[in-house]
């Protein structure tokens, strides 16, 4: 008897990791599709080279906030919480906004976090943040140098692809504005087809 119970146990415990693991999967397409469901910071490719893209930005709009901290570690969960609280209704009018993507940040010695606005809203029908701190600003059309990394970032990732941005565009000649920002596509709990990119505005491309 005991010998057909314990291949029950067993059995009925691997249907039990199964039907969760096939859940996880189930949930991570949902919101992998979720993901690209969401407005982005539209942009025209101009030109492929072997390990980054050229890219034409349109006009947008960005709330931003200015952080003293430096590094994506140090100042990435500050800058988030600041900006989603408002988009999540901690303003005047205790209005909810579509998140949208990239999650932008400038990286140097103090950092800036960017959301960008959906494009049905301006500084006309934006409520106005609690929080003195955010602010917003016009991005005009620019041209930026693009490279992607996968996984999760984290301040080593994004001066390794730094680096290799800046060396590439030395090889080929191509002048930018030493100011790098990340941009990062994905909540943290998604875990799937996971997109990350490090880009430099240049100049007189």
């Amino acid at each position: 008897m005991l010998y057909i119970i314990i291949p029950l146990i067993q059995m009925k415990t691997a249907i039990i990791i199964i039907s969760i693991l096939l859940l996880i999967v189930i949930i991570q397409i949902y919101i992998s599709r979720s993901t690209q469901q969401t407005e982005q910071y539209s942009y025209k490719v101009i030109k492929n080279y072997d390990k980054f893209e050229i890219r034409k930005y349109d006009s947008a709009l960005f709330s931003s906030v200015k952080l003293s901290k430096k590094g994506y570690k140090e100042s990435s969960s500050e800058g988030f919480g600041i900006l989603a609280g408002y988009i999540f209704g901690n303003n005047e009018s205790n209005e909810k906004i579509a998140m949208t993507s990239p999650v932008m940040m400038e990286l140097g010695d103090t950092s800036k976090m960017m959301f960008m606005v959906p494009k049905n809203k301006n500084l006309e029908n934006l409520p106005n943040p609690k929080n003195s701190k955010i602010v917003f600003e016009k991005q005009e059309e620019k041209i930026f140098a693009a490279i992607r990394f996968d996984g999760w970032a984290d301040d080593e990732k994004i001066e390794k692809y730094k680096s290799i941005l800046r060396d590439e565009l030395e090889k080929e000649k191509i002048n930018f504005v030493n100011k790098f920002l990340f941009l990062g596509y994905n909540p943290p709990y998604e875990v799937m087809n996971r997109r990350n990119e490090v880009v430099v505005e240049l100049i007189n491309y």
